[in-house]
């Protein structure tokens, strides 16, 4: 593999994005949304049940062409299994979140709760609250798929109940513009959290979607046409420049943003590096608006020593590679770091399956600027460096760095979100699951950068043993991520809609990691400090991400059917085509 990378071939035919928008077009739009937010804010429900319902309907009209701009954008053949990513990260999710949406708010319109919940007590006492399947056909979408929130320390019932959909409870007010500062590497992102802060929150919003993806706008402006007419929503386009100016305007009352670290240190602190640090000593940011976010996240993936079978450990390997490969590796939850325990006898067997699967996976366009820079960073000099695949016309391979010093304070893998495909692997503790779980969750708590989401492979052994399992319960508790999966990549959270999705709340605003506040969470709770997400170790259908998956982009196309309103009639297909995978 030659040290240095050079991409040749040509660079994606990205769909050509609507002109940055002007000084006075910008006046314009935080007017109208000044002008909107107190009539916004005291919506009767059921009138925002009829936007929402015609948002969503906006919003189905235009998704085989969302799914061609991406796919064009992205240099994906359609029809390839590949295609199957941008239903992931587009359509499935969205047209989910605003079926689960329509289905909270006509609940409240009903006087009842927006969605029903099983109270719990977590391995350190805390209240627990069982989210998902709420549904007879979610159960049997994703068979053995079990979700909980957590809630945060010394909270109780009461409270917990009292803050649920809170905006629903109190009175309007005066109403409030939040700025959305779009991501740019998945579509659905900016569309679901401006669903969240209008519909959660009760918020008008200005969307200035990422120069990245800016060509889906005017989709965005056709689906949502009805909410922009009544100026509850308006779309802005253009660079850093305009963000800063958007952030710092007077007439925008708070500031969300979506996927990178940098964006939110440029908008709170400064764009120079050297005002941003003394800002910070100073504590005194840009301006003093409310920022909430959820950014990326060096995720770790943690086995447990186990009894593993061979085939079992095929099965997540495979799992971690469709994981790893998703949107190239870009996104900001792709697994990162795999932490094994030090002289585990089947590690090499795990790595030998990993990089089979890889095989697997054609090279995805890395569309992100700087990528290829990024990947030369942090795999330059390393003795050890495997790859999977010929890196061609703008591609980078799938690639491994195993043999990671837990011990070195300098190791990028371990500080650094790459945003780029590259996988370090660690060893820590032992084959002791007591031993390794403690040094684990220490070492990723102290050492590894981001609060966003971590995995952990555990055998039904270990969680059938009294004493392990309660070990595993309390490294669950005792890990600060907002999303944590047993077996499952944690992602699916995002993808499903109902549960809070967002970094662990404990991140201050000088380091604020990988985020503040929830998004998505169609169940609007409060005072939650994470969500978690279970399945078995195997399971008999194989997964949509999965690597050789046959038929994954029929499925995705047909899930996002069942979204659209198919519902139940919808489900043989799925059924099917989750057969064929």
């Amino acid at each position: 593999m030659p040290r240095s990378l050079r991409f040749s071939g040509s660079a994606a035919q990205t769909p050509p994005a609507p002109a940055p928008s002007t000084r006075p077009q910008l006046e314009a739009c935080v007017g109208r949304l000044g002008d909107a937010a107190r009539r916004f804010a005291g919506l009767r429900v059921d009138t925002r049940l009829r936007l929402l319902r015609s948002m969503r309907a906006g919003y189905a009209r235009t998704v085989p062409r969302s799914i061609e701009a991406c796919c064009r954008a992205k240099r994906i053949v359609p029809g390839t299994a590949q295609e199957a990513d941008e239903w992931a990260l587009g359509p499935w999710p969205v047209m989910r979140h605003l079926r689960l949406l329509i289905e909270a708010l006509s609940a409240l319109g009903r006087r009842q709760d927006t969605a029903p919940v099983e109270l719990g007590r977590t391995a350190d006492g805390r209240l627990s609250l069982e989210l998902f399947p709420d549904s007879a056909l979610d159960a049997l979408l994703f068979p053995g798929i079990r979700m909980e929130a957590h809630a945060r320390a010394g909270i109780g019932g009461h409270e917990l109940a009292a803050s649920r959909a809170a905006f629903y409870r109190q009175s309007p007010g005066h109403g409030c513009v939040v700025l959305v500062l779009g991501a740019g590497e998945a579509a659905a992102v900016p569309i679901q959290d401006v669903l969240t802060k209008m519909f959660n929150e009760g918020k008008v919003c200005l969307l200035k979607l990422h120069p990245i993806n800016a060509y889906l706008g005017p989709l965005v402006e056709e689906a949502f046409a009805e909410a922009i007419a009544q100026d509850f929503l308006q779309l802005a386009y253009g660079d850093d420049e305009v963000g800063r100016y958007l952030s710092g305007h007077p007439g925008v009352d708070e500031i969300h943003l979506g996927g990178s670290h940098e964006t939110h240190e440029r908008i709170l602190w400064g764009a120079d590096p050297r005002e941003r640090e003394d800002r910070k000593v100073r504590r005194h940011p840009l301006h003093g608006k409310p920022v909430t976010s959820v950014l990326g996240c060096v995720s770790p993936v943690l086995i447990v020593p186990g009894p593993y079978l061979d085939r079992q450990l095929a099965f997540q390997a495979h799992a971690l590679a469709g994981a790893m490969v998703q949107n190239a590796g870009l996104s900001g939850h792709t697994p990162r770091l795999l932490v094994t325990p030090r002289g585990w006898p089947q590690r090499d067997a795990f790595l030998r399956h990993l990089e089979d699967a890889l095989t697997m996976a054609p090279l995805r366009l890395a569309y992100l600027p700087g990528t290829a820079e990024r990947w030369e960073r942090v795999t330059e000099g390393r003795v050890e460096l495997r790859t999977v695949g010929a890196p061609v016309a703008g591609m980078l391979p799938w690639t491994l760095v195993p043999h990671l010093d837990p011990e070195d304070r300098r190791e990028p893998l371990f500080s650094t979100l790459s945003r780029c495909p590259v996988l370090g692997e660690v060893e820590i503790g032992s084959t002791d699951p007591l031993e390794y779980l403690q040094q684990a969750v220490g070492f990723l708590n102290e050492r590894v950068w981001g609060t966003l989401a971590v995995t952990m492979i555990v055998h039904p052994r270990t969680q059938a043993d009294r004493h392990l399992a309660a070990a595993v319960e309390r490294a669950i508790t005792q890990l600060r991520y907002g999303a944590v999966g047993v077996n499952v990549w944690p992602a699916l959270l995002s993808a499903l809609g109902s549960p809070p999705w967002g970094a662990h709340p404990g991140a201050g605003v000088a380091d604020v990691q990988s985020g503040r506040g929830w998004v998505h969470n169609t169940i609007m709770l409060d005072q939650i400090e994470k969500a978690v997400i279970r399945q078995s170790l195997t399971v008999q259908l194989k997964p949509p991400h999965l690597p050789g998956h046959r038929s994954a982009g029929v499925l995705l196309r047909r899930l996002t059917s069942v979204e659209r309103g198919a519902g139940w009639a919808g489900l043989p297909g799925v059924l099917e085509a989750a057969l064929r995978g």
